[in-house]
């Protein structure tokens, strides 16, 4: 299924986002996971800070 993503995004309007995957540590285990989206390049920087305040 990531294939099929990466390969609309190549298309047309597409090059203007960008995947986004950030490494967030639980605060009660202490162990680390991935969260990832896709944001349209304008706004990566905003994406990645709201990613790491959903934890």
């Amino acid at each position: 299924m990531a294939k099929k993503v990466v390969a609309t995004l190549k298309t047309g309007t597409g090059k203007e986002y960008s995947k986004v995957i950030t490494s967030v540590r639980s605060p009660k285990t202490g162990a680390y996971s991935f969260k990832s989206m896709i944001a349209h390049n304008d706004h990566v920087k905003d994406a990645i800070i709201d990613l790491k305040e959903s934890v």
